[in-house]
């Protein structure tokens, strides 16, 4: 049986290769005309707690923006914090691993796109994350083939999975105050601890079909013309998806209460958006 530092050691360094394969991955359909400009930095100056790196690129011909974050930190969860995650109750000592990637796309026809998976531990260890995607202009063929995608994904680990996990995603990117939906849905997963080697198996697959996804969309949409109306519903669509991450998202909380980079946290926000 596997103890937790083995555990922790695999779902890091799994997290660590994906942001490299992935941010190859985009710099090949940039042409490799435009880099990555990377950023490292650690939780605590004076001792060590663990840290990350973010990776951002600007101004491609796709994307007009994408972040690419890695982070492995430890350390101990304050008091108002730890009534809130599992386990840390008993004992403040955390652990957490986790890679965030978020596109946003230079074409309105190209749709946003987010992606996470992360690893915690406190007394426990469980699995969290998800993929899903936020188009400014509707395309039902779009949605058909995201979901038929996660759904076959989903179900080659478990066929309860994809209802549970896309009932789960479509409560959680809810914008309350809006009354709407921020995008067309996908998956989400929280606290996933049945059997570790079956949740990393699936952690992993996720990872491996999000590549896949974001790479078919993109060539699918990015020869599309678009207008000047079509850019300013995708400015008007961003500033919907900058009132979520800023006030809802727990990913966003929780990096921000527990001294994770802020510059890194906060690349999920648009490069430009407008309010009507």
């Amino acid at each position: 049986m596997m103890n937790k530092e083995i555990k922790q050691r695999l779902a890091s360094n799994w997290f660590k290769l994906l942001q490299s394969i992935i941010c190859k991955d985009i710099e090949k359909i940039e042409k490799n005309k435009i880099r990555f400009k990377s950023t490292t930095w650690q939780r605590n100056k004076t001792k060590d707690e663990g840290g990350g790196e973010f990776r951002i690129l600007k101004n491609g011909k796709i994307f007009e923006k994408v972040g690419v974050n890695f982070s492995e930190v430890h350390g101990k969860f304050s008091n108002e914090i730890k009534k809130k995650i599992p386990g840390a109750n008993i004992n403040p000592n955390f652990w957490a691993s986790g890679i965030s990637i978020v596109m946003h796309m230079k074409n309105p026809h190209i749709p946003a796109i987010h992606f996470n998976t992360r690893f915690i531990y406190t007394t426990h260890g469980w699995f969290g994350g998800g993929m899903d995607v936020t188009p400014c202009l509707k395309d039902n063929n779009e949605k058909k083939y995201l979901h038929k995608e996660l759904k076959t994904m989903c179900d080659r680990h478990d066929k309860t999975y994809y209802k549970n996990y896309k009932e789960w995603c479509d409560k959680y990117f809810f914008i309350p105050h809006r009354k709407e939906m921020r995008g067309i849905g996908g998956i989400f997963f929280d606290y996933k601890k049945q059997n570790w080697e079956k949740d990393f198996n699936f952690v992993r697959d996720l990872g491996v079909s999000f590549q896949m996804i974001f790479n078919s969309i993109i060539d699918k949409k990015y020869k599309k013309k678009w207008t000047v109306k079509d850019k300013e519903l995708q400015y008007i669509k961003r500033g919907r998806y900058a009132e979520f991450n800023l006030l809802y998202d727990r990913g966003t909380k929780f990096g921000l209460q527990t001294g994770g980079n802020v510059e890194g946290i906060l690349m999920s926000l648009p490069p430009l958006a407008k309010w009507n």
